[in-house]
This record gives C-alpha cells, sequence and structure tokens, in this order.
C-alpha cells in the first residue's frame, strides 16, 4: 500500500527532522495495521531514523508485546487515550527507539467498545513530553485508517520539530 501524497510528505519531513535531531522512531499501531509505518518506509532513506514497528492490532497483543497495562485494556478496552499513550511510551523500550508513535480507536465498519468508527487516539513520545490526541473522524473504513496515519505523523512532526512545546 502506499501513502496518499500529502502523509507522504509529512512522513518525509518528519524523517528529516529526526535526524536532525540524531533520534529514532518506532511506531506501535492498531487500527493502523502498519500503515505509519509503512508510511514512513515509502521515504527513502527512512533506515537512517525508522527503528521498528509493532502491529498490535489484538487487544492482548497490546499488553504483552508492547507492554499496555493489561489492567486498563480489561477496564476500558483498546479504544482509550491512555492506551495511545501506553503504545507510544512503551514500543520505544520495545524497539529502542527516541520517538514512539501510538494509535488506536475503531476503523469500522462496526462499533468496538461501545465506541463509533471514527473514534481515534494517537500519541507520540518524545525524550521531551507525550501528546494524545483524540480524533472524531468521518468516513469509510480505509479513509479513517489513512486520516490516523496522517494526524499521528502530523502530531510526530510538530512534536520533534525543535523549538518550544506545543
Amino acid at each position: 500500500m502506499t501513502a496518499e501524497p500529502a502523509a507522504r510528505d509529512v512522513a518525509a519531513a518528519l524523517l528529516a527532522a529526526l535526524a536532525e535531531r540524531g533520534w529514532t522512531v518506532a511506531t506501535a499501531e492498531s487500527l493502523t495495521g502498519g500503515q505509519v509505518a509503512a508510511t514512513l518506509v515509502d521515504v527513502p532513506g527512512a533506515s537512517r531514523s525508522l527503528r521498528g514497528g509493532v502491529v498490535a492490532y489484538a487487544t492482548d497483543v497490546k499488553g504483552s508485546v508492547v507492554g499496555v497495562d493489561p489492567e486498563l485494556l480489561a477496564a476500558h478496552g483498546a479504544v482509550h487515550p491512555e492506551v495511545a499513550r501506553q503504545l507510544a511510551e512503551r514500543v520505544r523500550s520495545v524497539v529502542g527507539a527516541d520517538v514512539g508513535l501510538g494509535t488506536t480507536g475503531v476503523a469500522g465498519p462496526d462499533p468496538q467498545d461501545g465506541f463509533s468508527p471514527g473514534t481515534v487516539h494517537v500519541a507520540v513520545a518524545t525524550p521531551e513530553r507525550t501528546v494524545v490526541r483524540t480524533l472524531a473522524l468521518t468516513g469509510d473504513r480505509a479513509a479513517i485508517r489513512a486520516a490516523t496515519c496522517a494526524a499521528v505523523l502530523r502530531e510526530a512532526l510538530a512534536a520533534v520539530r525543535p523549538g518550544p512545546a506545543a
């Protein structure tokens, strides 16, 4: 799958900003199913900054592989902002990266854990801070996944670029 041009452009800018800081990145993806990592890989030279990614599609994999708190998952399910935060923060350790990106939510077409399609949480964890955003997206499954990918890449670029905290 090839990323949309806008997401590819953001991915290229993110990889350049990471290289400028000497940082690396890793992804922990649920509803995007590897699309964020694939979008980064689409950029020539991505291997200088991309360490790897985990597709933690099943709820239990979020806990067993990435290290999301099983009690959080049991209490709230996978569609929760704290799950996104933990995906982003913990994948940094799992993969050995400076920056972690986390995505979780409902792409549809059916609701999950009582949440409608388009309910999405993205997170970016850097050595300086963690940012979590909750999104209410519209469109079909592909559109929601693409918009989630673009959103987490934009958040990552904003978090990685040197300057004052957002």
